[in-house]
């Protein structure tokens, strides 16, 4: 990317700014060793480099407690107490009433609300050289256009952006407080904004905390690391049970699926420690957690090669019912309305699943942040061959017990799961057909050197469509090894047969 003089004068300059504030906070610590480094060259913002060797085990620079921005260190507690005292904020409101919940507040809101507060008070905020050199502007799917969410076909994620959902948040938590309260956040000085500038603002701020926030309670949290939630767009990634902070030159660091530094919780510090020697001018790299490229591209706007181990792909259970219907049951007297009275009944087992993610076995990063294992797909969710056998037992009861393959696959485990291994490479198949480009064209358009927002939504799909042909090959693989196991079986059987005769 090109940078002007000019640009990248405030760039630096923002840098130092920032680096000057952070160095004078009681208690902060920054390495001699270290540097924070203008990346924009490789797409990368800031980032913080080694200017030196660095041993395992260093302090790499320390954030105390009360230079965190968050609810405990905000003057919008005492301004606005009936809201932020934390004392009474619930954070896990579990009311029925949902118009009790869409007022009450949560973690996510309160801190959305904080810096919107500290953003309107400019050059007077104690955080304005920490806030003044955060992103204005994201690449995460949140702000693309609708021609390039399309260029995500069929990935999940196209129903995870959640923008819809973020703005109703916004209109009935945020917006509310700051009309009611707009002398606190519009003072004398200060030009109102209208609310869609509020709700734009409001935007870039729950990206900014999705994609730098920690969680404050956690003794083990990475920036944002919450990896069992997938819940859409960043009002509902957390659950809003714990009190969250923006750590000032913890997001200076860039992160990878490899890497060599972690952030540590104390009772009054943070602290970034080398896990293992850094060389000189090697990036220290902190770790978000083994997310997909998707989950990647949707929290934080980029993607990366070693990340993509983790990528997966959903099955949704209608598409294999429908080949498995197709395939075993349509000549056998079962209707499609016995097919629907199975799926209505299944449908109220409190474990139904509507899809299944289909992932690899990847061990986990060592100690020092390394990949040492290679990624491999090696079987199915458990929890698909429990539905099937939920739906066979349903497919069993709507005929008064005379289909005769439901029937065979219940007493025959072998039989069901060759059952199973079919209908999955055919569901397979038919969901890799439902994207619009395939894998090797897509292959084609990254070596061609397609860029941007579209380059992000290439390797997002591909990386998809590989987990597909994956647990396709896996599948076939597993399907003429059962058939083996079972001529051989047959052949024994029949032998065993004969010399007994």
């Amino acid at each position: 990317m090109e940078v002007d003089s000019d640009d990248n004068t405030r760039f630096l300059d923002g840098s130092q700014a920032f680096l000057n504030w952070f160095e004078s906070l009681p208690g902060a610590t920054f390495h001699k060793d270290i540097l924070i480094e203008d990346l924009r060259r490789q797409n990368a913002g800031r980032g913080i480099i080694a200017k030196a060797d660095i041993p395992a085990d260093t302090v790499l620079f320390t954030i105390p407690r009360q230079s965190i921005l968050c609810a405990a260190t905000s003057p919008v507690k005492d301004l606005i107490p009936d809201i932020f005292d934390l004392d009474i904020v619930d954070f896990d409101n579990d009311d029925d009433d949902d118009e009790a919940q869409s007022k009450t507040q949560n973690s996510w809101t309160l801190l959305i609300l904080i810096m919107i507060y500290e953003h309107l008070r400019g050059p007077s905020s104690p955080w304005y050289p920490y806030l003044s050199i955060l992103p204005s502007t994201f690449n995460t799917p949140m702000f693309w256009s609708a021609s390039e969410i399309s260029e995500l076909q069929a990935s999940a994620l196209v129903n995870k952006v959640g923008k819809s959902e973020a703005d109703s948040m916004i209109s009935s938590k945020i917006l509310p407080v700051i009309r009611t309260n707009s002398t606190i956040f519009f003072p004398a000085g200060i030009t109102p904004l209208n609310d869609d500038q509020l709700t734009q603002l409001a935007h870039r701020m729950g990206s900014t905390i999705m994609a730098y926030a920690f969680d404050l309670e956690s003794d083990e949290t990475t920036i944002n690391e919450d990896l069992e939630n997938d819940d859409d767009e960043w009002e509902e990634d957390r659950e809003g049970k714990t009190m969250l902070g923006m750590v000032p030159m913890a997001d200076m660091l860039n992160a990878d699926a490899e890497f060599n530094a972690h952030i540590n919780h104390g009772a009054d510090a943070l602290t970034a420690t080398s896990l293992r020697p850094i060389k000189e001018g090697e990036e220290i790299l902190n770790f978000y957690g083994p997310l997909s490229s998707a989950e990647l591209l949707r929290r934080y706007g980029y993607v990366t090669p070693k990340h993509a181990r983790w990528d997966v792909v959903e099955l949704g259970w209608d598409l294999f019912v429908k080949k498995a219907s197709k395939r075993f049951f349509a000549g056998d007297k079962l209707s499609p309305e016995q097919i629907e009275a199975v799926q209505e009944k299944l449908r109220e087992y409190e474990g139904f699943e509507e899809a299944f993610v289909l992932e690899r076995y990847s061990p986990d990063p060592s100690p020092t942040g390394e990949l040492n294992e290679e990624a491999m797909f090696n079987g199915l969710p458990d929890d698909l061959a429990e539905q099937f056998k939920l739906f066979l037992k349903g497919v069993k009861k709507v005929t008064g017990g005379k289909n005769g393959i439901a029937l065979r696959a219940l007493e025959d485990n072998h039989y069901r799961r060759e059952l199973l291994l079919q209908t999955v490479m055919e569901a397979l198949e038919e969901r890799e057909g439902q994207y619009d480009t395939s894998l090797e064209e897509d292959e084609r358009l990254l070596s061609e050197g397609v860029d941007g927002k579209k380059r992000m939504a290439v390797w997002v799909r591909k990386g998809e469509k590989q987990v597909l042909r994956e647990a396709r090959a896996w599948a076939k693989k597993e399907s003429e090894e059962s058939r083996r196991k079972t001529a051989e079986g047959d052949d024994e059987g029949r032998s065993s047969k004969r010399r007994r005769f």
